[in-house]
């Protein structure tokens, strides 16, 4: 008898969990319903909520919701996944893909700081240099630019990414994200 109720209720528990495992998973799925004929702003906000259960615990999957909420006019929502995950264990690289985000919206004031700080813990990334390097130059900043060229040359001489970012700063073109 003790078994057989020790069979039913772990059966219970199975179909318990099986069912909140399927509402959750449901939950993770874009519906159509979530954007169509609904004002601009609403869809986003119902996707963006999706979008951040997509994301699970990836930092760059976070990152990337984060840059739709920021630069999407939804600042505070962007900025608190920001915080989260630079409150947190993290990735020199994921202080990188922030910085780029607020480059992108323009307050390169934002960003520069973060630039420099994920060059402080990673002197290898010559593509980085020269995506960063443009930025500076491209702010007004050619000393500290062409410091990073210089840089991103030595780590990567023949990288056809670096160089364009190079290259495209001395026209204004803005490195390619």
């Amino acid at each position: 008898m003790k078994t057989s109720l020790s069979v039913a209720i772990a059966a219970a528990v199975f179909v318990a969990g099986a069912g909140v495992g399927y509402t959750a998973q449901k939950q993770q799925k874009t519906t159509t319903a979530m954007y169509h004929a609904k004002a601009n702003p609403e869809a986003a906000k119902e996707l963006l909520a999706v979008a951040k259960l997509q994301a699970g615990k990836g930092s760059w999957e976070q990152i990337a919701v984060g840059r739709v909420y920021y630069l999407g006019g939804f600042k505070a929502e962007g900025q608190a996944i920001f915080d989260a995950i630079l409150a947190g264990k993290h990735e020199d690289s994921d202080v990188f893909r922030i910085a780029r985000v607020y480059s992108e919206a323009g307050e390169w004031d934002k960003a520069r700081p973060m630039f420099d700080r994920y060059f402080k813990g990673t002197d290898d990334d010559g593509t980085g240099y020269a995506e960063v390097g443009a930025l500076y130059l491209m702010n007004g900043d050619r000393a500290n630019a062409e410091q990073m060229f210089d840089r991103s040359v030595a780590i990567e001489p023949e990288d056809l990414w670096s160089t364009l970012h190079i290259a495209g700063a001395y026209l204004n073109v803005r490195p390619q994200e």
